[in-house]
């Protein structure tokens, strides 16, 4: 009997299995766009995959694929556009999952305003923040309307887009978020209203991904990953509003009739199988950006993106 209840006393005193430890690195601060990593998180979706995720806000948006490449990250999030210009440039980095699977970006202008239409860009200021992909997304809205990059002024306002088009410094901004500046807008009593790049002549593309360095990523570790987020997505589009208080209730800054408006307008834009791939999509984009003059010919879509699931 004795040696029993010894035996029971050493099993009580044994730690819980140990988790494995993963860094992921966010594209900015906190904000429903990581909606399925927070809840993923705080509900202990991880911790049931055995996994401890430290999950980081970047001091410089540029920063995470860079970190993920370099190994000082498991996972970066980061944006299709970027992530073929990146891979072209030679950094080892492969997209392993997908977080928002819709463009986010749009053209924003005044609803008022005197932008009715694209066509009436013609000699006006359109602002923007990251040269490149933002410019090319342009030209081909541009394109659609019989106007090039030559008939506009354009303005780089850094990331003050939608005060740069309240105040009059632009008539238009690229690079808007439509979950979050369209939201900020109408707060503040100026409303805006997007021209949305895939329906102006842009391939369409997942806006939120997932990459990792494909030489020294732990692949088993990022499937347990995307297997939990897909799990929380599932929690957040089955209980949005149950979900938005668990999110909103990790800080005291999220609390706030923006973020409240931009959880419920992201969550149909969730990607609701975060493994699965869609390469038609990569293979257009890539097709898209050469034809634009942005990369030099074309990768193949395994050079660019996994689905781990099929592996």
């Amino acid at each position: 009997m004795k040696a029993r209840l010894t035996a029971l006393a050493l099993l009580a005193a044994t730690p819980a299995a140990a988790r494995d430890q993963m860094t992921v690195v966010l594209d900015w601060f906190v904000n429903p766009d990581h909606g399925p990593i927070v809840i993923a998180q705080e509900q202990g979706y991880f911790a049931d995959a055995g996994l401890e995720v430290e999950v980081i806000a970047p001091a410089d948006p540029a920063d995470p694929p860079k970190m993920a490449a370099a190994g000082r990250a498991d996972l970066a999030i980061s944006y299709q556009p970027q992530l073929h210009l990146q891979v072209a440039e030679g950094m080892p980095l492969i997209r392993v999952g997908t977080l928002v699977a819709t463009p986010l970006n749009c053209l924003l202008v005044l609803k008022d305003g005197p932008i009715a239409e694209i066509a009436d860009l013609d000699g006006r200021k359109v602002g923007f923040s990251v040269a490149g992909v933002e410019e090319a997304l342009l030209s081909a809205m541009l394109g659609q309307a019989g106007l090039g990059t030559g008939d506009i002024e354009l303005v780089n306002v850094n990331w003050s887009l939608s005060p740069a088009l309240m105040s009059g410094q632009v008539d238009a901004v690229i690079g808007a978020f439509r979950n979050f500046e369209l939201n900020q807008m109408e707060i503040e009593g100026v409303p805006g209203r997007c021209f949305y790049p895939e329906e102006e002549g842009v391939p369409t593309y997942d806006e939120l991904i997932y990459v990792a360095n494909p030489e020294t990523m732990d692949a088993d570790m990022i499937r347990r990953f995307l297997a939990a987020t897909e799990k929380a997505t599932q929690f957040i589009v089955n209980h949005p509003q149950k979900s938005w208080e668990i999110f909103s209730g990790t800080s005291a800054e999220l609390q706030d009739e923006l973020n409240k408006r931009a959880w419920a307008n992201t969550i149909p834009r969730f990607a609701l199988r975060p493994e699965a791939l869609d390469e038609g999509r990569y293979a257009r984009f890539e097709s898209f950006l050469n034809e634009a003059g942005l990369v030099e010919g074309t990768r193949p879509v395994s050079d660019l993106a996994v689905d781990l699931g099929a592996q």
